[in-house]
């Protein structure tokens, strides 16, 4: 079992940047797909990046339209989603999930065991 706890959230204008981090416990963080999620107010949970076991295969949600960028560091437990030209609609509880399955369903909630308590992210206009 893996814990995820995020960080690096926080209030910042429209067109500013964040980069959220989420540290995972144990030693088999290799074997883990990750993802971000987010939830708005009043809104479903909904799929923003994900990245495969070793970072070669990475996914985004249309929304993204090149603003975000996920990473991973294996060796550090750590995976990283960088966001940048931020919008007020942006605005919303960030998630960290983590999946020891194999899954071609990357951007369903259901596809992950494990989330994070998750990080507030909110922009102003």
């Amino acid at each position: 079992q893996v814990q995820l706890v995020e960080s690096g959230g926080g209030l910042v204008q429209a067109g500013g940047s964040l980069r959220l981090s989420c540290a995972a416990s144990g030693r088999t963080f290799g074997n883990y797909a990750m993802a971000w999620f987010r939830q708005a107010p009043g809104k479903d949970r909904e799929f923003a990046a994900a990245i495969s076991r070793s970072g070669g295969y990475i996914n985004y949600a249309g929304f993204v339209k090149g603003r975000f960028t996920v990473s991973r560091d294996n060796a550090k437990n750590t995976v990283f989603l960088q966001m940048n030209s931020l919008k007020p609609e942006d605005t919303a509880i960030y998630y960290c999930a983590a999946s020891l399955r194999t899954t071609t369903q990357v951007m369903a909630v259901s596809a992950y065991e494990y989330w994070g308590q998750g990080t507030q992210v909110t922009v102003s206009s």
